[in-house]
């Protein structure tokens, strides 16, 4: 089984709807998908409302999603853990404490454009019309992670 974790400031808004989106991508039996924050701000709240109206807008369901903050454990538990952005990649990276750790550790958009580093834009402090982009930027980046681990199996 294949463990992928997606990451954000938060874990209410990007790393939650890229985790609904990848978990819409492939089969539960062969992939396991989960999110953090890497503050713990919010964590035990649900998604950003407008996260969850987007993502409900394209058929996933976000409502039961709780927040919760990333542990240096889950560099044992996930095989991947993608960063929404590169504030926060930065941020995983300095809880990494071996090489093998900082090997997991990926930016997100790279999956569409690799090596361009690109960070997904953090939509809370806009309208509901930021969430929508960030929706289509890690639908975009999903479909590619979901096509790679389906051909790796």
């Amino acid at each position: 089984m294949h463990k992928i974790l997606m990451v954000c400031l938060g874990n209410i808004g990007r790393s939650r709807s890229a985790e609904g989106v990848l978990q819409s991508k492939v089969n539960s039996d062969l992939v396991y998908v989960d999110s953090a924050g890497t503050a713990a701000y919010h964590v035990g709240n649900a998604p950003d409302k407008r996260s969850i109206d987007i993502a409900f807008k394209y058929n996933i369901n976000l409502k039961n999603q709780k927040a919760r903050k990333f542990s240096v454990i889950d560099f044992e538990n996930f095989d991947i853990i993608y960063a929404m952005d590169e504030s926060n990649y930065q941020d995983i990276l300095k809880l990494a404490k071996t090489n093998a750790h900082t090997a997991k550790v990926k930016l997100i958009l790279n999956e569409v454009n690799p090596h361009s580093n690109q960070s997904v834009p953090d939509p809370y402090y806009g309208g509901s019309q930021g969430f929508e982009k960030v929706y289509v930027m890690l639908e975009k980046a999903c479909s590619i992670i979901a096509e790679k681990l389906q051909n790796d199996r």
